[in-house]
């Protein structure tokens, strides 16, 4: 063996490194300049660095840079090459989005991506900008980037609670990990508020805002130490990530990480108080743990649940916390140090122990010199209750052991003298060596079968027997030769060895199994859930394999549609814990996402242990556990498999719940795609024969000789209802065309009012028993809309509240500014919408009164709502000021072209933009 080997690499882990170093060699440089708000200077010193890059011979293009008027950040862009915008048309705007196709194309060595978490307009081929990141990456093109401490996710909803300002555009912590070098740009809250005044952030009407808002002192200065310990985080990850790359084992004390080691005498839980104070003092992580070694398993139940207990009390102060297994207490406490770079040991003071045995302080100092050790003293109370001794459950589980135990060493001391009786008869045909070996044989078996102690005693007697049964003279324990002395010693010595050996492969063979059987009910549980389709087998699944695994009864309980607990079907009944599932505990962790009852901080009284599942998106249920043993839950590896099983359930549930609701809108999809074909279809062959009825019947109220009243009334019923029904058939069409996409707009600079006027003319007939009035500013400016399609909208609304209003009714046309918009409203003063209905009438074919006589078949508020939305406005429906029914809708104001000088103060023209 080499001096070193100890120290070897692991083969495995050096074949993923060299495969994860030749994906990213093949994969481009992600370089995220990051600051705690705007205005810090990320962009400026992104440029900076391009320019630099550049200097020195490399391509350089702008993807996407926003100067946000900053001249000396701009005059960085000059000299690099820009990359046309790719233009994209979204509800009548013309927008510039970042190209990706032409990047891919062009593939430059580097390409610069200003804020990563930006959302591309609809159309783009990614909706965010980090994923058009992601993509230039894989294609082997490096990438400069910006981004703030606020748009990273698990930091969206803290700085959300700081500033009172919710961001909606985040980028995944995965992408900020991933990088491969994150440049912290950063300057105090004075100067960045300096900075904002001068006009160097915001232009002045918006840096006003900005100051009375987000970039208060306070606001930046918590948005800074975000951006600072995040950056510190990312460091830390890459200290370690170089230290196993590299197999270092040396401590690097970049950190006061501590680790805290629990033993299982009385006086540990000060440890873990002390500890906890101390890492809260540094400002650091701490870790606590707990070796168990062959002699710690014998440990009477009451005691082991003490340890658990600690482990959970230093859980609950916020310590990482494992068990190891080892049969050296300071080697495995030093091996998780150096694994985890913690450059701090605590322990309890040591007891008095045996002359030839160090001190674990002393072995740890030994094997890591480089590390710091912290002894602490104990409480009076806790050295009161080691001096009392063991409770009297300790006492009573103790000589129940003791009585086991006492059987183990009965049984070795009996199985050596068997084989010297066996042995006996074959004296004359064996060499003494050859008997020897027959004991130690025996030696070895009792140590498999009962360990370290009983194969002591085995080796004890078998040297005893040897001696008196087989050595000259036979049968004392007188030597008539010294060599035998030799034999003896020699004997007794393998016998030692051999014992400890083989009960420390005992105990890691148990070890490992233990491991193996989670590895592989962790790997079954996955494989299932991955091929689980239905709820139900999902919950078959769960219920199956944790109580195989955990030794536990289970059960799911799912959310119904108002997110209520529903308690297990009816089938599963007989397989739920025995105890009673309390609805109370199992919802109060499922409406907070928390841990609740057996071996919680919430109601830990309770028999049950209830898990809720959570998923990326939302908690999915509840997994409710009645433990064989109480002490099971608090096992930390026990409670982490645990985990990883709510995790894959959780997930499964998910799952499932969006291939349902995948299917639910596929066929909503093809029913909406059949309805409207067969709308079109239908349209498309009434219309023509609707039109000659139409003309057909104005031409028999015209015929000569005239009609008589009672024919020319039924001439007029007819030409009106073959009217209705050609506006209900248009409305099908048009509905039709506009989901299909086919209607081109025609969008003009106009004025308002002469299109409510065309509408008013062409619904006459539906208004004549009506009193219309109009409400039109003066200062209205010109819009910029298709005038057909916005006279339809008008008609409809107008006609909608001729429908349902009695005759007489009062119906107003109104239009007002509001902000960067044009509000038009039409309402009136009749019976109003119905209650809880203003949302639902704008879906298609639902009518405001149900079963109504009135005519129409629900299509005309959702064209309204079609037209007005593809124009880039909203409609919505209200109570009216006079007490009846208000639809609103709204335009966007933009900014109409200049009037010509020669046009006459009175005349307006439609000009196009």
């Amino acid at each position: 063996m080499l001096p070193n080997d100890s120290q070897r690499p692991d083969p495995d882990t050096l074949l993923a490194q060299v495969q994860a170093q030749e994906r990213k060699q093949a994969r481009g440089k992600l370089r995220i300049y990051f600051g705690a708000s705007a205005g810090v200077g990320k962009t400026y010193a992104m440029l900076s660095a391009a320019r630099k890059y550049a200097a020195g011979g490399g391509q350089v293009l702008v993807g996407v840079v926003e100067t946000h008027g900053r001249s000396e950040t701009a005059a960085l862009i000059d000299g690099l090459e820009l990359l046309p915008p790719r233009r994209i048309e979204y509800r009548g705007k013309t927008l510039g989005e970042f190209d990706l196709d032409a990047a891919l194309a062009r593939r430059p060595p580097l390409i610069l991506m200003d804020e990563l978490a930006h959302s591309n307009a609809p159309g783009s081929r990614h909706p965010k900008r980090w994923q058009d990141v992601e993509e230039l990456l894989e294609a082997g093109i490096d990438v400069y980037t910006t981004v703030n401490v606020q748009h990273l996710e698990s930091l969206n909803d803290v700085v959300g609670g700081i500033t009172g300002i919710q961001v909606s555009e985040t980028v995944p912590d995965t992408v900020f990990d991933a990088a491969d070098e994150v440049v912290l740009v950063d300057i105090p809250a004075d100067e960045l508020l300096a900075r904002l005044k001068g006009g160097k952030v915001y232009q002045a009407p918006q840096a006003e805002r900005a100051s009375r808002n987000f970039f208060r002192k306070g606001n930046l200065i918590a948005l800074r130490e975000l951006a600072l310990r995040r950056t510190a985080d990312r460091v830390e990850d890459d200290v370690r990530a170089y230290r196993v790359e590299q197999s270092i084992d040396a401590i690097w004390k970049t950190g006061a990480a501590l680790l805290a080691c629990i033993g299982p005498r009385p006086g540990c839980e000060q440890v873990v108080r002390s500890t906890a104070r101390l890492a809260s003092q540094l400002g650091t992580a701490w870790h606590a743990i707990y070796v168990e070694t062959p002699a710690l398993q014998r440990l009477p139940a009451a005691e082991r649940e003490r340890i658990l207990k600690t482990l959970k009390l230093a859980e609950d102060l916020g310590a990482t916390t494992a068990v190891l297994s080892g049969s050296d207490i300071a080697a495995a406490a030093v091996d998780y140090a150096r694994s985890h770079n913690l450059s701090k040991i605590t322990l309890g003071r040591g007891h008095r122990t045996w002359p030839w045995r160090r001190s674990h302080i002393k072995s740890m100092a030994a094997h890591a010199p480089d590390i710091d050790l912290i002894e602490l003293g104990g409480s009076a109370i806790e050295r009161a209750v080691d001096r009392s001794g063991p409770s009297a459950e300790a006492e009573m589980e103790r000589g129940q052991g003791g009585r086991t135990l006492a059987l183990s060493y009965l049984w070795a001391g009996v199985a050596s003298l068997a084989a010297a009786l066996l042995a006996t008869p074959m004296v004359a045909y064996l060499d003494l060596a050859n008997i020897a070996m027959l004991f130690m044989l025996v030696v070895v078996l009792v140590a498999v079968r009962w360990g370290r102690g009983p194969s002591v005693l085995a080796t004890c007697v078998s040297v005893a027997c040897f001696d008196f049964f087989f050595v000259p003279p036979r049968f004392n324990f007188a030597v008539s030769d010294f060599q035998y002395l030799i034999t003896f010693g020699v004997m007794l010595a393998v016998g030692l060895i051999t014992g400890h050996l083989t009960a420390g492969l005992r105990f890691q063979a148990r070890v490992a199994s233990h491991r193996e059987a989670r590895s592989r009910a962790l790997y079954e549980f996955a494989r299932e859930m991955s091929g689980a389709l239905q709820t139900e087998q999902i919950f078959d699944t769960t219920r199956g394999f944790i109580q195989s695994t955990f030794r536990a009864r289970a059960t799911l309980l799912l959310p119904d549609d108002d997110g209520r607990l529903q308690p297990p079907a009816g089938g599963a009944a007989g397989e739920a814990p025995s105890a009673e599932i309390d609805s109370g505990i199992a919802q109060w962790a499922f409406d907070h996402a928390e841990s609740a009852g057996l071996g919680t901080d919430t109601l830990p009284a309770s028999p049950i242990f209830y898990m809720p599942l959570v998923a990326p998106m939302r908690t999915r249920g509840v997994l409710a556990i009645e433990p064989e043993k109480r002490r099971w839950i608090l096992i930390p590896e026990q409670r982490q498999q645990l985990d990883t099983f709510a995790a894959l359930a959780a997930i499964a549930l998910e799952r499932v719940h969006y291939i349902d609701v995948a299917q639910q809108a596929l066929v909503n999809m093809e029913s909406e795609r059949l309805r409207n074909s067969l709308l079109a279809a239908l349209s498309h062959d009434l219309r023509t024969p609707l039109t000659s009825l139409v003309g057909l019947s104005e031409s028999l109220a015209g015929s000569r000789p005239p009609l008589s009243p009672p024919q020319l009334a039924l001439a007029g019923s007819l030409h009106d209802e073959a009217l209705r029904m050609s506006t209900l058939v248009a409305n099908l069409l048009d509905m039709a065309r506009i989901q299909s996409g086919e209607i081109k707009f025609n969008l003009q600079w106009q004025p308002l009012e002469e299109v409510v006027g065309s509408a008013l003319r062409a619904s006459a007939l539906q208004l004549k028993e009506h009193k219309v009035s109009t409400q039109l500013p003066y200062e209205l400016p010109l819009l910029r809309f298709d005038a057909v399609l916005i006279e339809r909208v008008l008609c409809n609304l107008l006609e909608n509240a001729a429908k349902y209003t009695p005759p007489g009714s009062r119906i107003v046309v109104a239009a007002e500014l509001h902000g960067l918009w044009a509000r038009v409203l039409v309402y009136d003063d009749g019976p109003g919408l119905p209650h809880g209905r203003e949302e639902a009438i704008f879906e298609k074919f639902t009518r405001g009164e149900r079963e109504s006589a009135k005519p129409g078949v629900g299509l005309g508020l959702a064209i309204c709502r079609a037209i007005v939305e593809a124009h880039g406005g909203k409609i919505d429906a209200a109570a009216s000021p006079l007490g009846g029914a208000a639809f609103a809708f709204t335009l966007p104001l933009g900014t109409p072209p200049a009037m010509p000088e020669d046009g006459g103060a009175g005349q307006m023209e439609s000009m196009t933009e």
